[in-house]
């Protein structure tokens, strides 16, 4: 088992992540309700207010997940939120997600975002694996993914229906053998 309790703070040179606070939950609610972002995601525009506020009320509490705001410094509030979920015991891996919202996009914070995440769990956690999808119609975060090295390991033919297509699901990983090739070439 995995054990996820101590919540850190990571301050990058854009972002900083961090655990969530109370006044993080409007911000989190222009999130869930921008239009790109639940394309993007996948996600269902309906939700209950107080569903959320609970779940997110609850995320530092949780030891078998990671979950972090990732906050903009220059404009002093939440843009998104970064995740490692669903771990596997038997492959010692884990799911990695990232929501950026629309005052968050386009200015290189998902990026930081995740790279600061990734390095912090391959340096913390004896995970020997992260793992996540992308919609084949989002190639801005397929991108980023391939800059910190995550390669394609599968894709998962009509996973999502949109406007009456249907999206593939690209599956991708990064292990933290390639991760650590790459800490050692950057030094």
């Amino acid at each position: 088992m995995i054990e996820l309790s101590g919540k850190p703070k990571l301050v990058g040179g854009k972002v900083i992540l961090r655990p969530f606070v109370e006044s993080d939950f409007p911000f989190i609610e222009e999130c869930l309700k921008d239009p790109e972002l639940l394309k993007l995601t996948g996600s269902e525009p309906a939700y209950n207010r107080e569903t959320v506020l609970q779940w997110y009320a609850t995320r530092n509490a949780q030891t078998d997940r990671l979950d972090l705001a990732i906050i903009d410094p220059v404009q002093g509030f939440l843009v998104g939120e970064v995740v490692a979920n669903s771990y596997e015991a038997e492959n010692e891996r884990m799911n990695f997600r990232i929501m950026i919202g629309p005052r968050g996009r386009n200015r290189g914070l998902g990026t930081e975002a995740t790279q600061l995440f990734i390095d912090y769990l391959f340096a913390h956690t004896p995970l020997r694996k992260i793992t996540l999808s992308v919609f084949e119609f989002n190639p801005r975060a397929k991108h980023v993914y391939e800059k910190i090295g995550f390669v394609e390991c599968g894709v998962e033919k009509e996973e999502l229906e949109f406007e009456g297509q249907w999206i593939d699901s690209i599956l991708m990983s990064l292990t933290r053998e390639v991760w650590q090739e790459r800490q050692r070439k950057a030094e």
